[in-house]
């Protein structure tokens, strides 16, 4: 009988408190993208608990957080650590990073994070795919409809050595890569809904977001579904059977 092993999401954070009330947290999200026949274990990082035996897993993703990774908690450096054994040692196991999770990803592989010049982007924007990016098993799934949500201040500014930028628009130049041919990281976040965005934008109103602010950006919101099916995909790509 065979079994698929389940892909571990690792929480790095927890959304705000108004938005988990009414929508959930960022880990539920996470799983109804990847989709319900998919088994998963939800880790949390910043309890420094232990992290899963590589050889137990399908695949990783990891979430994203309200935390920045130039503070360099001690949990954080702890991730990336085991990040980077599994990233050159579990050679099958597929990983993706979401916003925080990106930015963690480029850090650990040898890629600069910092604060972003142009200061927090958020909503739903437009990105521009690359050549490798519209080919890609997972970007490529945007390829016709190159629009998702995001909320940020902190970016990729240089993506690792060896990675591929699969996207980028005016406000980030690395807001996807692949490094090697298993592991993504997209500063967007695939597991936002419409509604989960408006929420985003409401909640930042007077804690980075000006109101007018709030009500200009408010109207752009929109389904990001193509991005939305990232997930999917990754969740297909990390369905390995073992005996």
């Amino acid at each position: 009988m065979n079994n698929v092993k389940p892909i571990a999401i690792i929480k790095t954070g927890s959304t705000f408190p108004q938005i988990s009330e009414h929508y959930g947290d960022f880990d539920a999200w996470i799983h109804q993208g990847l989709g319900s026949t998919t088994g998963v274990m939800v880790i949390d990082a910043d309890r420094r608990g232990r992290l899963p035996d590589l050889s137990a897993l399908g695949g990783v993703v990891i979430t994203g957080s309200h935390a920045m990774v130039t503070d360099q908690a001690p949990w954080m450096r702890q991730l990336m650590r085991w990040l980077y054994t599994l990233i050159h040692e579990a050679l099958q196991v597929p990983v993706l990073g979401l916003c925080f999770g990106h930015q963690l990803l480029a850090r650990t592989l040898g890629g600069e994070v910092a604060d972003n010049p142009m200061g927090l982007e958020v909503g739903t924007v437009a990105l521009r795919l690359t050549a490798a990016g519209r080919q890609d098993a997972l970007l490529g799934a945007i390829a016709k409809h190159p629009w998702a949500q995001v909320v940020h201040r902190q970016s990729v500014l240089t993506p690792p050595p060896g990675a591929t930028v699969l996207a980028s628009n005016g406000h980030d130049a690395c807001q996807a890569f692949r490094y090697g041919d298993r592991v993504w990281g997209v500063q967007f976040h695939p597991e936002f809904s419409a509604d989960v965005m408006r929420a985003y934008l409401q909640a930042l109103r007077g804690e980075g977001l000006t109101q007018q602010q709030v009500d200009s950006h408010l109207p752009e919101v929109r389904e990001c579904d193509d991005a939305s099916a990232i997930l999917g995909r990754f969740a297909r790509l990390s369905a390995v059977q073992v005996a």
